[in-house]
């Protein structure tokens, strides 16, 4: 008589990195270094959803692989502004500190992950990640082509929704969250321009940026714009994890029977 199901292992990616806060060395810790920088609350809602997590480091590209082999599925993180030359274009005046080492890693690692079929759930940074992997654009500011009125970058917690988004009829989105609209925070200052090869609008802010995709043939392909995360007390928001653990295991039950 088999025991339950292992709990899916969920890779979830870092892009943010810090320099050392202090020049000297700490007598009870380690010496000054830059550090890899996760919000816990990615972790929590993996967990909550009924996955485990395990934080990943960008790692060589030879190794991306050998790191897959191990995962059934990937949360792609929220993080600092993608490099553009990543999508063929300038830099933007106003565009934040970029980490071009890093983004390649987390371009290949979605990439990688998305030729396998494994499940993709990405976060604000993370969709617009996912977009580029497959060909697609970011605008790098959007005060440059929207109106004045909603705040994208919210000084409210990010427990607060500060706006609304309006969801596509028929998408794989309005299917996990059961309606067309849902309430979202938002901490961006980019936004997915161009779609990439085979991705959809699955919904909008009221200005009309675009607030996620998906691949409706995937197992799951799908990004957010806002940091769902930090709004798991909905149950719509625990939902989109809730989705990437189901098709995670889905793909390891499979993948159990090849084998």
């Amino acid at each position: 008589m088999s025991g339950p199901r292992p709990r899916p292992l969920i890779g979830v990616t870092t892009s943010e990195m810090r320099e050392p806060h202090r020049t000297l060395p700490d007598a009870a810790g380690d010496p000054p270094q830059r550090e890899m920088a996760l919000g816990m609350v990615y972790l929590r809602a993996i967990e909550r959803a009924g996955g485990v997590p395990v934080v990943l480091p960008p790692v060589g590209h030879d190794a991306i692989e050998e790191l897959l082999d191990r995962l059934d599925g990937l949360c792609l993180s929220g993080g600092p502004d993608l490099d553009p030359d990543a999508y063929g274009q300038p830099p933007h005046h106003l565009l934040g500190e970029i980490e071009p080492d890093l983004d390649a890693f987390e371009l290949a690692l979605a990439a990688a992950a998305d030729a396998r079929g494994l499940p993709v759930l990405g976060i604000c940074r993370g969709a617009q990640a996912m977009n580029v992997a497959r060909g697609g654009t970011l605008h790098q500011h959007v005060d440059d082509v929207i109106e004045a009125g909603i705040a994208h970058r919210q000084a409210e917690p990010g427990r607060v929704p500060t706006h609304a988004v309006a969801v596509e009829p028929g998408t794989r989105l309005a299917a996990l969250i059961g309606g067309d609209a849902l309430d979202v925070n938002s901490f961006h200052h980019q936004a997915i321009d161009r779609l990439g090869r085979d991705l959809v609008v699955a919904a909008r802010s009221p200005d009309g940026l675009v607030e996620a995709v998906e691949d409706e043939r995937a197992a799951l392909y799908l990004g957010v714009q806002w940091h769902a995360e930090g709004l798991i007390h909905q149950p719509a928001q625990l939902a989109l994890f809730g989705a990437l653990i189901e098709a995670a295991a889905d793909g390891r039950l499979v993948a159990q029977r090849v084998a």
